[in-house]
């Protein structure tokens, strides 16, 4: 009895030389997507009670102020950058607040003011506080959850919303 191989070595050429191309494909919208994408898409925001988290007069400039948001089980900061950034609010846009538990696994972070990140000890991931806590290195998958904050004219910072999900939540929900 005779055996066909040509079949079998033609579907194979065909499956690898196809997923080359996808895996190109893939590649290239990895690269090229992400900041266009974030620039044209709305970030999506959950509504918490207003709650006042600090006032000007207590931030320095790249140093971090510990709160806690939306309630006591959230830890987070408040950092003043010295320059207007996405997501910043204040008189000069340059004040920002995080949750500081790593969407990956809960781990702590930590401010470095030289880089302006704010880092996971666990697994090294890397949050770009100048950029609405995008995750620049690591292993979490999505990016830290930025407050939306609001800064009336006695200088009292309030926050009303987290723009994604925090860690260990199965929802934003309180």
């Amino acid at each position: 009895m005779k055996k066909c191989d040509l079949m079998i070595d033609a579907g194979r050429r065909r499956f690898l030389s196809g997923a080359g191309v996808a895996a190109a494909g893939a590649a290239a919208t990895t690269v090229l997507a992400p900041q266009a994408a974030k620039a044209a898409i709305p970030m999506a925001r959950v509504t918490y009670p207003r709650t006042h988290l600090a006032n000007l007069k207590d931030l320095k400039p790249d140093q971090p102020f510990t709160v806690a948001y939306p309630d006591a089980d959230a830890p987070g900061v408040l950092i003043k950058l010295g320059k207007p950034v996405p997501g910043g609010a204040g008189p000069d846009g340059d004040i920002v607040g995080f949750s500081t538990a790593c969407p990956h696994k809960g781990f702590p972070l930590h401010y470095n003011a030289e880089r302006r990140t704010l880092n996971c000890p666990g697994h090294y991931s890397v949050f770009d506080c100048e950029a609405g806590g995008q995750e620049t290195w690591g292993h979490a998958t999505q990016n830290l959850p930025q407050y939306a904050l609001k800064v009336d004219a006695q200088g009292d910072i309030t926050a009303e919303g987290v723009d994604e999900l925090i860690y260990g939540r199965l929802s934003n929900v309180l």
